[in-house]
């Protein structure tokens, strides 16, 4: 596998094959790439919601003014973020660890009280700010397994959250959507896919010290 020529190969897909279906096993790489993905401290305060109901994408369709990407792909991965970071997920996590690793709580604690400490000095809204932050490193993991993987994917920032939120019930499970990222196959005629890569020469792009 060349990564280099995946990476060009990839481009925002305008346009979706309808019926070009990812398959189950492609879709599992997804969720195992999604839930790999590192985040600040290990925490995970994201989530994938993974949209397939047909019916579900249309009624999405007006919120994400009208880009037919949400409901021609072969699925809609919506990211999200927790509504707030609370001393039950660090709690949960340092258990997790232990459970995993069977590492001391001597080692752990020290490390959990730091990490509840850092979280109780921070807002609602700077707990979700960072947990954006996470979010966009999830998007741009996905990004890059959907190359190597040949499945197509259009990053979304375009779109009502909070419609997008009440139409998935995310605020039942403490959820806000913050990206989109339809993936599938690209469309035959999609005139976007022939299109050559514009980026700046690397002696523009990369400082080397």
């Amino acid at each position: 596998m060349d990564i280099i020529k995946q990476l060009k190969w990839r481009y925002a897909t305008k346009k979706f094959d309808t019926n070009k279906k990812l398959s189950p096993a492609k879709l599992d790489t997804l969720k195992q790439a999604f839930n790999l993905t590192a985040t600040s401290f290990g925490l995970q305060t994201i989530k994938l919601v993974i949209v397939e109901n047909q019916s579900l994408r249309e009624s999405l369709l007006v919120h994400s003014y009208h880009q037919r990407q949400v409901t021609d792909a072969s699925h809609l991965l919506v990211i999200c973020i927790q509504e707030n970071v609370l001393e039950h997920d660090v709690v949960k996590y340092y258990n997790n660890i232990k459970d995993i690793r069977n590492t001391s709580e001597d080692i752990l604690k020290p490390y959990r009280e730091d990490l509840i400490k850092t979280m109780s000095k921070m807002s609602v809204e700077q707990r979700q700010q960072w947990s954006k932050h996470q979010a966009y490193i999830a998007l741009g993991n996905l990004m890059t397994v959907c190359a190597v993987e040949n499945i197509d994917s259009c990053p979304m920032e375009g779109f009502n959250a909070l419609e997008f939120d009440n139409i998935l019930n995310l605020q039942e499970r403490g959820l806000k959507s913050v990206l989109l990222l339809p993936v599938g196959y690209r469309a035959e005629d999609d005139m976007f896919s022939d299109f050559a890569k514009v980026r700046k020469p690397l002696e523009e792009a990369i400082i080397e010290l």
